[in-house]
């Protein structure tokens, strides 16, 4: 579970539009300088990076409710939560500066202010939430009840006049569709009302913090952005880990070494590596598209589920998986056939810090 677009290289000295997104044949693994700009005019059709990308978003997100889960049996929600951005932003911030030097650091003010913004709305509101709702919630329902992700964000979009076509729209119905088949035998349990209620607001928030990530302007390198994000969202979940009091009695030799090692592949898999494709997909793909991620998490989610803690794996649970597959189908298969550039914005030179 945004991300950094870039609306133009920071302390560009003439205004001009640009495209919101990278080009899409631009590498997913770094941008080709300091300032995230890629140097090439960008082109309709979606290129190789964009799928594998979204195949790292699909698979390593779908397993992060599992090591959420894992985490949280013996460490505090919150401060779990702090504990993995906090470490992932650091480490990337690394990266960054061996990579680029002071200079891949570059932003003002205002996108600073930007990238602590959307931080704070998708791994404070967005992450820690569901940290939080997973204490009692399973994981495979989590990733379910996270789906509904694409709903707010086509309606965001729809509102921000970037109205989806109507075939992306039925695939989304489509995949909803399968949710709600998905999600009506566990919803029908016993589960923690406080819970679902937590991962619900986490959608919200973490939609809009896409959303906001989208239009926003942030810092140009797509890393440094990242790692600003995580290190805000990291401090939001300490604060309010602190202000939940979950520091007390809390002693790191009463952490399981399963919770240490699910927190690691947190760290290094769910925000190192899908994070940072999932802040670059925001750049280089369509908004639908890029949405699909919450059709697909929750298939693989209940999968796992059900191999490594025994979560039940029904015959509507398959079912409603292979029509959420469907509705992803139909959303890629648009996206890609229809050769639709991302739109544009017109930008004007940032304000001077």
């Amino acid at each position: 579970m945004t991300a950094p677009v870039e609306r133009g290289p920071a302390g560009s000295g003439t205004a001009r539009p640009v495209t919101a997104d990278a080009p899409a044949d631009a590498p997913a693994d770094v941008p080709a300088d300091a300032s995230g700009s890629t140097g090439a005019a960008a082109v309709g059709r979606l290129g190789a990076g964009v799928w594998t990308a979204l195949v790292v978003v699909y698979v390593v997100w779908g397993s992060t409710y599992l090591a959420i889960r894992i985490a949280v049996e013996t460490m505090p929600s919150f401060l779990s939560a702090a504990a993995r951005f906090l470490t992932a932003g650091l480490l990337l911030a690394g990266f960054v500066a061996v990579r680029h030097g002071r200079a891949g650091f570059r932003a003002d003010l205002r996108q600073l202010g930007s990238a602590a913004l959307v931080g704070l709305l998708l791994l404070t509101g967005g992450n820690g939430l569901v940290v939080l709702g997973e204490t009692s919630v399973p994981s495979g329902l989590a990733a379910l009840l996270v789906a509904a992700v694409p709903l707010w964000m086509v309606l965001l979009t729809a509102a921000g006049g970037e109205r989806p076509k109507r075939a992306e729209l039925a695939g989304v119905l489509l995949g909803l569709v399968g949710l709600a088949v998905l999600s009506a035998p566990a919803i029908g349990g016993s589960v923690a009302p406080a819970g679902v209620v937590a991962i619900i607001c986490a959608t919200l928030t973490w939609a809009s913090g896409s959303f906001a990530g989208k239009r926003m302007r942030m810092p140009g390198n797509v890393f440094a952005s990242s790692a600003y994000q995580m290190l805000a969202g990291g401090l939001g979940n300490l604060l309010i880990g602190l202000a939940r009091g979950e520091e007390r009695g809390l002693r790191p030799g009463d952490v399981s070494a399963r919770s240490w090692l699910a927190l690691a592949f947190l760290v290094v898999f769910g925000s190192l590596v899908a994070f940072t494709a999932y802040a670059w997909l925001l750049r280089a793909a369509p908004l639908t598209l890029v949405a699909t991620y919450a059709y697909v998490n929750p298939v693989v989610a209940v999968l796992l589920g059900w191999l490594v803690l025994a979560e039940p794996l029904t015959g509507p649970t398959l079912l409603g998986g292979a029509v959420v597959v469907a509705g992803v189908c139909l959303v890629v298969s648009v996206s890609r056939g229809s050769g639709r550039k991302p739109a544009r914005a017109s930008v004007r030179e940032p304000d001077r810090a």
